[in-house]
């Protein structure tokens, strides 16, 4: 605890420095990323605070700047639409199951920090994050166009009125599940039903429409769909404001990049609508005021959600550790120095389980705004809350004003989020690589685009793991080659053994792992001794591990040979596969010990004195 708690403030200069600009950096984009999501932009700022704050004061990385960044908060946008829906668009009735879902991505995030699961994510496959990533990209650009466009599909009251009946159906649909819990539904007397329906009134039936309609015109497929009436319905100013956010956050860099092209956007198109007078659509409310636990999620936090939405609870904790943990390593890359990646992955695991009770996004670290911290001078873990606590202190004195901030400006940062995001690299290697890796990248990019990132992810790792092991069989099972001894030898230590005993004596190379994507390869290539061979030497050098599979194969090809008279001997087989054959008795009840030999030449002079009698 000490050791957390202990300070450094021999760079405090640099730190504060770092902590402010990288705070400034945090905060247009910590309000869209929440008007995103569909939680308002104080659920953006909530995550920025305290998750900047407690991931850096637990975390391993000096200078690491963390928040809601763009992966996170469209994982997290998806899963919002889909509980609110269920709540009959009611936000507060379903915050509480939507809080305490981040709430376990955090503590997640800590089980994975404390079991030393950090070491493990840079294994995730580069064609899953790449298309991933992407996907993140063409989600944000698409699903930004209609509030660029100044549409918002639950005030379209021609949009809207399509699904009055749907509505109306759900709504007596939900009136019988009612009954049937109360166990008064009857089928000779439907008396309390028709009561309960007739007192339902058109502003009761015109809110379920409206989250019908939000519903079906959100993600990335709701959006092309309601292209038609987007463009139909178009506000030219709402336009004109995103389009000059755009133009400002691109330009502005060219012009110099000390001062953040993002903020500047934001505060010039911001003071311009706000000076003018201009007819605005402006974002939600920020509350005033310090913000207040949500201490309801922990009555949502059962075996029902648990069950439910562990699965997206898992992919915010994994995400989000691969998130930071890339940052952290371009952190290290910068400073210099050496992150913790467990620790690391428990400070998240705080911060983002702080922020859910606070009602905040959950986050990872920022690359961006930790390459800005760094720049600005910071060094230690103060800078990192020195950057929550500004995101605090706007909050208390500036919410107001923030308020004004036209919802039209943070879509058009958001659509240069979506830009940055995208995966170029990825994309452009497509032509130069692997097949099969191209296929896993565009499945992912596919299925995360238009269905659902969370199975698209783990269907991405599951393909990609199979391609990988089918890969590596193919590879082991072209080195189990057999070759007699008369024949042009394989390896260099039996190059004087094959002019005494010509054919009888056959020898089994292993080149990798035997496993069980090479035991079909391994056992066929045992077939091809011919009956005349009165010795098999299996060589093991370069066998560094043996799985269950592998070791059975192994056991049935001895038992048969050994069954046939052969002798098989064993050479230089390494601790893990030896260990193995000994744990089934292998070895010695198939092979004894005096067959079993530690390099070539010992099995040499065995073959020179036994071969034959």
């Amino acid at each position: 605890m000490k050791s957390i708690f202990s300070f450094d403030f021999k760079y405090f200069r640099g730190d504060l420095f770092g902590g402010l600009t990288a705070g400034i950096v945090a905060l247009p984009l910590a309000l869209a990323f929440g008007v995103s999501s569909g939680l308002g932009p104080s659920a953006g700022l909530y995550g920025a605070i305290f998750l900047s704050f407690f991931a850096a004061l637990f975390g391993g990385t000096s200078t690491q700047i963390s928040g809601p960044t763009a992966p996170m908060t469209a994982v997290s946008m998806v899963f919002i639409a889909e509980i609110i829906s269920r709540f009959d668009g009611d936000v507060e009735k379903a915050l509480p199951t939507i809080l305490s879902v981040f709430f376990l991505a955090g503590l997640l995030q800590v089980a994975l920090g404390m079991f030393g699961i950090g070491k493990y994510i840079r294994y995730i496959p580069y064609p899953v994050v790449s298309g991933f990533m992407t996907a993140i990209g063409v989600i944000i650009l698409i699903t930004q166009i209609p509030p660029s466009f100044g549409y918002y599909p639950k005030e379209d009251v021609n949009y809207v009125t399509q699904f009055k009946p749907q509505a109306e159906e759900i709504i007596l649909k939900n009136i019988l599940k009612d009954e049937m819990k109360e166990d008064i539904l009857v089928l000779e007397d439907f008396k309390t039903t028709i009561e309960r329906a007739e007192k339902i009134t058109l502003d009761d039936i015109m809110v379920e429409a409206k989250t019908l309609a939000g519903k079906n015109a959100s993600g990335v497929i709701g959006t092309i769909k309601t292209l038609p009436k987007i463009v139909s319905d178009i506000k030219y100013l709402e336009l004109i404001l995103a389009l000059s956010t755009i133009f400002i956050i691109f330009g502005f860099k060219k012009i110099t990049t000390k001062v953040p092209s993002t903020l500047v956007a934001l505060f010039v198109v911001s003071g311009v609508a706000i000076g003018f007078g201009l007819e605005y659509r402006p974002i939600a409310t920020i509350p005033s005021g310090l913000p207040i636990p949500n201490l309801s999620l922990f009555g949502s936090l059962g075996i029902d959600t648990f069950s439910s939405y562990i699965f997206t609870a898992i992919t915010l904790a994994f995400l989000g550790a691969i998130d930071s943990l890339l940052t952290s390593v371009v952190s290290d890359n910068m400073t210099k120095t050496v992150h913790k990646p467990n620790k690391e992955l428990i400070g998240q695991g705080i911060g983002n389980s702080i922020g859910a009770i606070f009602g905040g996004l959950p986050g990872a670290g920022a690359t961006i705004r930790t390459v800005v911290n760094i720049n600005a001078g910071g060094k230690t873990k103060l800078s990192g809350m020195i950057s929550g606590l500004l995101l605090l202190v706007i909050l208390l004195v500036l919410g107001p004003i923030a308020s004004k901030i036209p919802a039209a400006v943070l879509a058009g940062i958001l659509i240069t989020v979506g830009i940055g995001v995208m995966d170029y690299k990825g994309l452009k290697a497509i032509p130069s690589m692997p097949k099969d890796e191209v296929l896993v990248l565009i499945i992912v990019l596919i299925l995360s685009t238009v269905w659902n990132l969370v199975y698209a992810v783990g269907i991405g790792l599951i393909i990609a793991s199979l391609m990988f092991m089918k890969k590596i069989g193919d590879l082991t099972g072209e080195s189990l080659n057999i070759k007699p001894l008369k024949n042009k030898v394989s390896w260099d230590d039996e190059k004087n053994l094959s002019k005494i005993l010509k054919g009888e004596v056959f020898i089994k190379h292993i080149d990798g792992p035997l496993f069980f994507g090479s035991t079909s390869k391994f056992t066929e290539t045992a077939k091809q001794i011919p009956d005349s061979s009165t010795t098999l030497i299996i060589r093991l050098d370069r066998v560094p591990y043996i799985d269950q599979s592998g070791l059975y194969a192994l056991e049935t090809v001895i038992l048969d040979l050994t069954q046939q008279g052969k002798k098989i001997l064993i050479v230089a087989a390494t601790k893990q596969p030896k260990y193995m054959m000994e744990r089934i008795d292998i070895i010695p009840d198939l092979i004894p010990e005096n067959q079993i030999f530690e390099d070539f030449n010992s099995c040499q002079e065995w073959l020179t004195k036994n071969q034959g009698r």
